[in-house]
């Protein structure tokens, strides 16, 4: 009889190769790879597919690991500054597939715990539309629910002034990452930065607001985007693993394309080994 382990890890693999099956099309040019054990099973999805299905396609990765899959296997990869211009403009991605730490009711997500957050996000938001892919345990009714901190990206500088801060704003016991065990000292990113885990009370969405309850911080209380902004105020940080705002279907009619943080769906692994797809 198949262990919990076990039966996580086939949706996992069922999860990812729908979310191929369903958003990567024969015609598409450029896809990004994110980070994560999910991720494994989409560049297995893809590969499954044989390579008259891919040989067309240049993937993009988000970082180490997602490099070292690519090339792994053999796909033809550029990094996200080394895509070719259209109209004196990066052309944009077709699909970007990548995972998530936690998922909420409205598709904002929680990503860094891999410390890849800042080049998740370039991915993500270069591509037209943003597919995410995890296991059920991924999902929560409100950010900072099981996975209880925000990662935030920072320059080794300004971290003490940045811990000063995400005190002030109600982060009880905000610490930078340690490398440990695989090494000694902080973690470090593949940007050369430090990564800060910032403990915060669940996240609210719009639908939690009232006259009485804002959202702005009080009593260590925040709605998703309103803290959002309020970390990238803040000096020294230079990307947080909120992924929020509107995603790339809603983004050509806000106008503002290419800028989508949020997927336009998620494909859950379920423990029963089906496979759950919340859409935007």
């Amino acid at each position: 009889m198949a262990s919990a382990a076990d039966l996580i890890e086939s949706a996992k693999k069922q999860a990812a190769y729908r979310a191929v099956d369903e958003n990567l099309l024969p015609s598409y040019k450029y896809v990004g790879i994110g980070s994560g054990s999910t991720v494994v099973y989409v560049v297995d999805a893809i590969v499954s597919k044989g390579s008259d299905f891919y040989s067309g396609m240049t993937f993009v990765p988000t970082g180490s690991q997602s490099k070292g899959l690519i090339k792994t296997v053999g796909l033809n990869m550029c990094y996200i500054d080394e895509r070719p211009t259209l109209g004196g403009k990066p052309v944009a991605l077709d699909v970007a597939f990548d995972g998530a730490d936690e998922v909420d009711e409205d598709l904002n997500l929680i990503k860094g715990g891999g410390a890849c957050l800042f080049q998740e996000k370039l991915v993500a938001t270069a591509a037209k539309k943003f597919i995410a892919v995890a296991d059920s345990r991924k999902q929560s009714p409100r950010l900072c629910t099981k996975w209880k901190t925000i990662p935030i990206e920072v320059l080794p500088l300004a971290a003490p002034d940045v811990l000063t801060r995400l005190r002030a704003m109600g982060s009880p016991s905000p610490a930078i990452r340690s490398g440990l065990p695989s090494k000694a000292g902080e973690c470090v990113t593949d940007n050369g930065m430090w990564i800060i885990d910032a403990p915060f009370s669940p996240l609210l969405i719009q639908k939690d607001l009232s006259c009485t309850e804002q959202g702005k911080g009080k009593d260590g209380s925040w709605e998703i985007q309103t803290l959002a902004d309020e970390l990238l105020k803040i000096p020294g940080i230079v990307e947080i693993g909120l992924f929020y705002g509107f995603n790339g279907n809603q983004a050509a009619g806000l106008g503002k394309e290419l800028q989508a943080q949020k997927p336009v769906a998620a494909y859950f692994g379920m423990p029963d080994g089906q496979v759950q797809v919340q859409n935007a």
